[in-house]
């Protein structure tokens, strides 16, 4: 037989998964469908008694200590009563599946379903929600330390670390690498002020857009954990606040909307755990550290290749400053 020729990334098939799962997991009837790519492959199982996710991780973006780390903060979270979509354990007590694909070694975890849906624009009720849950995550990940490693985010790997990872693909487009640079030190010597050393710390989520959260009825399910790290958790606030600052920029939220609901969602987390002025003050800065991390990645992730081409990259620059042109202080723009 010839060899498997070499291969950076497979599909696995849906069939042969809910094979696996029904074997390993001791369910019956399980069904399973391709959901989406990304960092892993997702896929939606069904069995006549349950639904549950499972997430096939690309060894290439994901190691196997990264993915133990997740899985122990997400059952630490579960254990103290945070909703969130959380790992299932084998027959065997494994969570994490070992799976051999073409290219090698992938890594599979199944996940509690978060019930109900996406909401995008969320109810007074559900904003409420979602910042109580949010903070209770707050209060776990601040007091954890977890035996695996994953990344911190801190203005080097939010900033100036993927700036030079993208400095090429801004080739054709100086002017616009040039306005990162000069806003990516303005945040600098913003966040160098006093009273961002007094900034609460643990692991956040820095992916908590409404696609990563279900709704059901009023009561919230956190899940997509892929992408937490060690930071500053006002990160957490932040990303909430982007997708609300896009929300106003494309017209489906008027300002005053957007203020609204974020002073219920901010409200409804300091029920659980405080935020100084300080924190809140930096929110707006810190937007450009999501955009910027989030570039470095599609840079370094052969799936998002065409996020870094000059075109997308020019566009998404004219999107990112007239945001900061907006919500930052006219002297630090």
């Amino acid at each position: 037989m010839a060899p498997v020729f070499p291969t950076i990334y497979s599909t696995l098939s849906p069939d042969a998964l809910a094979k696996l799962v029904t074997e390993r997991y001791g369910l019956t009837g399980v069904q399973a469908w391709l959901l989406v790519r990304g960092v892993g492959d997702t896929y939606r199982l069904l069995s006549p008694v349950s639904r549950y996710i499972l997430r096939v991780y690309r060894s290439s973006h994901r190691s196997l200590p990264q993915v133990k780390a997740e899985v122990e903060l997400l059952l630490a979270l579960q254990k103290a009563g945070v909703s969130v979509s959380y790992p299932i354990a084998d027959g065997s007590g494994e969570t994490i599946q070992i799976l051999e694909a073409a290219e090698g070694k992938r890594y599979a975890v199944l996940f509690s379903y978060a019930p109900g849906e996406v909401v995008s624009l969320l109810s007074e009720e559900q904003l409420r929600s979602l910042g109580q849950q949010v903070g209770r995550c707050h209060a776990v990940s601040a007091t954890l330390e977890l035996s695996d490693r994953r990344w911190s985010y801190t203005l080097d790997t939010m900033l100036f670390g993927p700036l030079e990872q993208v400095r090429s693909a801004f080739s054709e487009i100086p002017e616009e690498y040039d306005w990162w640079q000069r806003a990516s030190r303005q945040v600098e010597k913003k966040l160098g002020q006093p009273g961002v050393e007094g900034f609460a710390k643990g692991y956040c989520h820095f992916d908590l857009l409404p696609k990563n959260f279900h709704f059901d009825g009023s009561a919230v399910t956190l899940f997509d954990f892929d992408f937490f790290g060690y930071g500053w958790l006002v990160n957490d606030i932040m990303t909430f606040w982007v997708h609300l600052s896009l929300d106003v920029h494309f017209g489906r939220l008027t300002q005053e909307g957007a203020d609204k609901a974020y002073a219920i969602f901010l409200d409804a987390y300091r029920e659980v755990r405080p935020l100084s002025p300080a924190e809140l003050a930096a929110v707006p800065y810190l937007s450009l550290g999501f955009w910027g991390y989030y570039m470095g990645f599609h840079a370094t992730h052969d799936q998002f290749y065409s996020f870094v081409q000059p075109s997308q990259l020019k566009m998404r620059t004219a999107l990112i400053r007239q945001l900061m042109e907006r919500y930052w202080e006219k002297e630090d723009y």
